[in-house]
């Protein structure tokens, strides 16, 4: 009997800590869930430092998220490079008026971040939060109010791409397909190819107080499947698009200067 006591007044506290590192877990955005473990995702933010980044100094961990402090450029994660299929989920949350952009592959590859009430990005559909910048609108807003955390995915998968709000697909569309033509030639007008591989993950600097968590990355197997449901690009008004137009002239006259000056 005695020896059982023991027992219990051992088992009994050791029970509440693995309870208690459970709960902890559940409740915190920098660990892995059971299902993303036997998933096979891989934690890029551990929530209390940045090893394993590369930066100028100018983004910090504050309130196990990382914030962008201060002017000195990108956050990049050198690794680990992203693997051809992928998925990688992460939070993110603005200030008023804030952009930022999540690049997972090389060049223009961009999960747009933005406050799209008060930025001007967000009147284009196209340049608004959790489009493919420049290249496919989601097809709805589906952000959340500034200063709340947003929850994000993007999944690729061979020439699929899909974007994910807040739960929902919000851009999903394989550009392989004609139907794309126009959207993959716009973006590559800007400077990019969609069939790029081989990037590090980066978090752009863009001037803005921005917050991201949460970051996870798994690489997709042949016996994934993707979400096949149907999404339509939100519609984009004649006016904006002839702004789009001028915009990439812009760009395109300030890309082939700088080839000049090389």
């Amino acid at each position: 009997m005695i020896h059982t006591f023991f027992r219990l007044i051992t088992i009994v506290p050791l029970l509440c800590i693995c309870l208690s590192l459970s709960q902890a877990r559940a409740g915190n955005p920098n660990a892995l869930t059971e299902a993303e473990g036997k998933a096979g995702f891989a934690l890029i933010f551990n929530g209390r430092d940045l090893v394993g980044w590369q930066q100028n100094g100018n983004w910090v961990v504050e309130d196990d998220s990382i914030f962008r402090a201060r002017d000195g450029g990108d956050l990049i994660y050198p690794a680990r490079k992203i693997p051809d299929n992928f998925e990688l989920r992460f939070q993110w949350k603005v200030a008023e008026g804030s952009n930022s952009g999540v690049y997972y592959r090389p060049g223009q590859y961009e999960y747009q971040i933005l406050d799209n009430q008060a930025h001007r990005d967000g009147e284009n559909p196209r340049s608004s939060a959790a489009s493919l910048y420049f290249c496919m609108a989601p097809s709805h807003d589906m952000t959340k109010p500034v200063g709340q955390w947003n929850t994000a995915r993007i999944i690729a998968k061979g020439t699929v791409i899909q974007h994910w709000l807040n739960g929902v697909k919000v851009i999903g569309f394989d550009y392989s397909e004609p139907k794309w033509a126009w959207n993959v030639e716009l973006l590559r007008k800007r400077g990019a190819y969609l069939a790029a591989r081989g990037a590090f993950l980066k978090l752009q600097d863009h001037r803005d107080p921005i917050w991201y968590r949460g970051i996870k990355l798994r690489e997709l197997g042949a016996i994934d499947t993707l979400d096949g449901s149907r999404v339509i690009p939100a519609n984009i008004p004649e006016a904006i698009l002839r702004a789009e137009q001028k915009k990439l002239e812009a760009a395109i006259k300030y890309r082939e200067e700088q080839e000049k000056a090389k």
